[in-house]
């Protein structure tokens, strides 16, 4: 099912009334899913407002969606705002890099994430799975969030690296979320103190930096000192060749692995986190997602071939990943003036697309806030029109490992249904949390009891 933009006279979005000076910053910092929800409930679904200095328009529609990531896709590029934000901690990897720079890095990439190539990958995933449970004693009380962040680290770490070293991760997980941390702490305030100015918040994220990048730089330098053959993804970068025979520069593979390092990991660690949540909430789905583990696996462990008969699972993933997408936003920056549908954005203009509302849109999901995993049976899906549903982006930039992370979630939710089961446990409330992350994270640590079965 197709929307078209309807075109008529060209318009300029209206702007809500708010501060001098700051805009609607304050309120973009603390409340800011309710502020997107609240400017489009009031003002419509195309409506302006300003971060100090800069006017953003939000565009809250899958035609408006599908114009500027997929039609108009050239027209923009990642934003000021996003690249002041992430540049620090990603280099100018897949994520930031702009044009031409950007077809041949990912004409670079594309190959490790094909689904041949990433179905090499499945038996890793599972076996970590059942490795991390083995360490919790039944009735376990555990961190869900921070379990799934370990078990993620360490997949990512063994299928970019080869590396078994991510089980000790600790140090690793710390140092990569105090760089999430000041990404959206960097994000939220377009005018922030510099990066360079020695406060204790950019001293201790520099720190941060320094581990992760010593921990990759490391890992490099001992694969290309060796001549043994592997086939992880660090190995495929270090010998893929664009159509001149170049290869990547030593920066460019250092910005690669951060990059696919980050995104690798913290994204699907979250998206399990609101999965498991999810299940624990509503038994009778929970129930549903363990008859299938047990009638299609009957106590083996899955296989790439199995995942053909879990589709439950998959359909929960994609649900949880609809309510509580991590990449809960998109933001671009006209390269200049742009027409999308009737309305004119001008050069220099921000655009910002609410996933988390095009995520939750009556027109096309019924009961929008209810966990309905049925939404996402093939007949179903087929049905919702372009753009309605992009947890992983739209166009020429959609997330690279969108296959990767959804045969990754598929299967660890799989493999742990196997063997344990979850029960919350009583104690904050849960609710997404904005003001941390650029990830779309719980605001409280989600306790959980693990119950082997």
């Amino acid at each position: 099912m197709a929307i078209k933009v309807k075109t008529s006279a060209i318009n300029r979005a209206p702007f809500i009334r708010e501060l001098p000076f700051i805009g609607s910053l304050y309120a973009h910092i603390n409340h800011r899913l309710s502020f997107y929800q609240h400017v489009a409930q009031k003002y419509g679904d195309v409506c302006g407002f300003h971060l100090g200095p800069f006017p953003i328009i939000l565009f809250n529609g899958p035609e408006y969606a599908y114009s500027i990531l997929v039609e108009h896709a050239n027209d923009f590029s990642k934003g000021q705002l996003v690249q002041k934000a992430l540049g620090p901690f990603t280099g100018i990897g897949i994520f930031l890099s702009e044009g031409d720079s950007h077809r041949r890095q990912r004409k670079l990439i594309a190959p490790t994430f094909q689904p041949r190539q990433i179905s090499n990958y499945a038996d890793t995933m599972v076996h970590y799975s059942e490795q991390i449970q083995q360490d919790w004693h039944d009735e376990a009380i555990i961190a869900i969030n921070q379990q799934m962040s370990t078990l993620t680290m360490s997949i990512i770490g063994k299928v970019l690296f080869d590396s078994n070293a991510f089980n000790e991760t600790d140090t690793l997980c710390k140092a990569a979320l105090t760089k999430a941390e000041h990404a959206g702490y960097l994000m939220s305030r377009p005018i922030a103190i510099p990066f360079s100015w020695p406060t204790p918040r950019n001293r201790r994220t520099h720190r941060a930096i320094k581990v992760v990048e010593d921990r990759l730089q490391q890992m490099i330098d001992e694969r290309r000192a060796s001549t043994q053959e592997r086939n992880d993804t660090l190995s495929l970068l270090l010998r893929a060749q664009d159509e001149d025979e170049s290869q990547m520069s030593d920066q460019q593979l250092m910005d690669e692995c951060l990059t696919l390092f980050g995104a690798g990991y913290e994204t699907t660690a979250t998206a399990l986190t609101w999965a498991w949540y999810l299940l624990t909430t509503h038994p009778a789905i929970y129930h549903k997602v363990l008859q299938e583990v047990d009638t299609a696996l009957q106590g083996r462990s899955p296989t790439y071939a199995d995942l053909v008969h879990l589709p439950y699972c998959l359909q929960v993933f994609k649900e949880a990943l609809r309510l509580y997408p991590p990449a809960y936003i998109i933001p671009r920056e006209a390269l200049h003036e742009v027409e999308i549908g009737s309305y004119l954005v001008p050069k220099g203009y921000h655009v910002l697309l609410p996933v988390y509302l095009l995520h939750r849109n009556p027109d096309y999901f019924s009961n929008p806030n209810q966990f309905d995993p049925d939404r996402f049976t093939p007949e179903r899906e087929k049905g919702l029109p372009r753009c309605a549903y992009m947890p992983f982006g739209a166009g020429p930039r959609i997330c690279i490992g969108n296959h990767f992370a959804l045969m990754e979630g598929q299967l660890l939710l799989a493999t742990l249904a196997q063997r344990v089961t979850f029960e919350l446990v009583p104690g904050p409330t849960i609710e997404p949390d904005t003001s941390k992350t650029v990830i779309l994270h719980p605001n409280h640590e989600v306790m959980m009891k693990a119950i082997k079965r």
